[in-house]
């Protein structure tokens, strides 16, 4: 029997960058505002924290910090995807030696692999590592999505623990919880899907929003852990409009800016990201305001 990895809100967080180097000390302050607001997980080095713009020794210092800060307080999921099956290998085995808890590996993008290509691509990294793995479905950035009978024969492996699905297809969503044993966990990846996907089965939601909104973001999965679906459901359509806002552009564009305006140290927008329009940047800043959010 797997053991759930967490159930809840699980902030993806973002990398503060400063002077061409990861600024340590404010992430810090950034972990410490989402354990004061009990998010449940922490995923470091993930698409939200731009980890594709980051060398590995960036990586690996930047997951051991996080480790060391949470002290265990919550589960440390590191993000180690690449789209080369033998990085993939070197980063999981990194991120496994500076303390991570759990990996979040991504399809490998670009290469379009198949379903095949999928398999002995997440095998080799399971059968290379000991920590458990959430698998990471987001066609929409990586051009390739796992079929729900490829999840069924990923999860049939020790280290392969759960997935999380992005890909805004719930009708393969449901294949997934039909096909998958029991102890295999669903989380939403977008924000928007959480109570639906939590309906259909899934523990939680590994979130971009909650880099902002980390309370909200917990008592909704809360409510739907308790099968309060009813409430979660209001609580989901008040916070729509916020997390269309942090989807603007592509992520972590907005949050990122989001953070700055209301203060927080976060640094710039590593290329080839950049700054958001002058529209969407109003846009923004009307919705920090309307959720009572002040912008500095």
């Amino acid at each position: 029997m797997k053991q759930s990895i967490f159930t809840g809100s699980a902030v993806a967080i973002v990398t503060p960058f400063k002077d061409g180097g990861v600024d340590l000390e404010a992430l810090g302050k950034l972990l410490d505002f989402q354990l004061e607001n009990g998010t449940d997980a922490v995923v470091v080095c993930g698409t939200t924290g731009e980890a594709s713009t980051m060398t590995y020794q960036e990586r690996a210092e930047t997951i051991e910090f996080c480790v060391r800060h949470v002290g265990g307080r919550v589960p440390v999921i590191a993000g180690s995807g690449s789209n080369s099956t033998e990085n993939a290998v070197t980063l999981s085995r990194e991120a496994e030696r500076r303390g991570a808890g759990t990996l979040l590996v991504v399809t490998p993008y670009y290469n379009k692999a198949s379903q095949s290509g999928l398999l002995r691509h997440y095998r080799t990294i399971a059968d290379a590592v000991s920590l458990p793995i959430i698998l990471y479905n987001v066609p929409s950035r990586t051009g390739v999505s796992i079929a729900p009978e490829t999840c069924a024969a990923l999860a049939e492996h020790p280290n392969i623990a759960g997935i999380k699905e992005a890909s805004g297809n719930l009708g393969n969503i449901q294949r997934i919880r039909a096909l998958c044993p029991g102890d295999f966990t669903v989380w939403s990846g977008n924000d928007d899907e959480t109570v639906p996907i939590c309906a259909l089965g899934g523990k939680g939601v590994i979130s971009v929003a909650a880099n902002i909104l980390p309370a909200e973001m917990h008592r909704l999965t809360q409510l739907c852990l308790k099968n309060d679906f009813a409430a979660a459901g209001e609580l989901q359509v008040h916070l729509k409009e916020f997390c269309d806002a942090m989807f603007c552009e592509v992520n972590p564009i907005p949050v990122k800016t989001a953070l700055g305006l209301l203060g927080w140290r976060v640094g710039e927008l590593r290329s080839p990201m950049c700054p958001p329009s002058g529209e969407n940047l109003a846009r923004i800043k009307a919705v920090l305001a309307k959720y009572g959010l002040p912008v500095t």
